[in-house]
C-alpha cells in the first residue's frame, strides 16, 4: 500500500489497517521519519531547521513507490508493506514518512523495512527545501544514503 499526501498519519491506526485480520503476520517492522530541527550534527556546527517544504511530480513518484515496493514483496515473504510520504511544508517534529514491513518472521520484516527506506532515500523524487537560520536551501543527495542503498543492489 501507498500513498503519498500532504496531511499527517496517525502511526497505530496505520499499522491496525494494514495488519487487520492477518493472523500470518508474526513481525512487523516500522519506520517512521521525522522532520529535524537542524542539518547536519548539531554539536558540529550545524544550521538550524525552521521548516522543510517536500515537492514531487504525483505521477512520477507514485510510480517509483510502486516498482519499490513491489521489489521489496519479490525479495522477501512479506504479508504486507505500507510506504506513506508526506509533501508540502513541515516543521520540526512532523512526521515525513512511514514504512512498514510485515512478515510471518522478524528477519524478513527488518530486511524488507531497511531496504524500503534505503531505496525511497536514493531512488523517489522528492525534493527537500530546508529553511534554515541561514536562508533556504535546497537538499542534496547524501553519498551515505547512497552507501546503505547499495548493499541491496543486485
Amino acid at each position: 500500500m501507498i500513498r503519498v499526501q500532504e496531511q499527517d498519519f496517525d502511526v497505530g491506526a496505520e499499522l491496525a489497517r494494514l495488519t487487520e485480520g492477518n493472523t500470518a503476520i508474526g513481525g512487523l517492522a516500522v519506520f517512521v521519519g521525522l522532520v529535524r530541527d537542524h542539518v547536519g550534527s548539531k554539536g558540529a556546527g550545524g544550521s538550524g531547521i525552521s521548516a522543510m517544504t517536500l515537492e514531487h511530480y504525483p505521477a512520477m513518484t507514485e510510480k517509483m513507490l510502486a516498482e519499490i515496493e513491489a521489489e521489496a514483496q519479490g525479495r522477501w515473504p512479506l504479508e504486507a508493506s505500507l510506504i506513506i510520504h508526506r509533501y508540502g511544508r513541515l516543521e520540526p517534529g512532523d512526521q515525513i514518512v512511514m514504512v512498514a514491513a510485515a512478515s510471518a518472521h522478524r528477519e524478513a520484516a527488518f530486511e524488507a523495512c531497511q531496504f524500503l527506506m534505503d531505496w525511497l532515500k536514493t531512488k523517489a523524487p522528492f525534493w527537500k527545501l530546508e529553511e534554515t537560520d541561514q536562508g533556504a536551501q535546497w537538499v542534496d543527495a547524501r553519498s551515505s544514503d547512497d552507501a546503505a542503498a547499495a548493499r541491496w543492489v543486485k
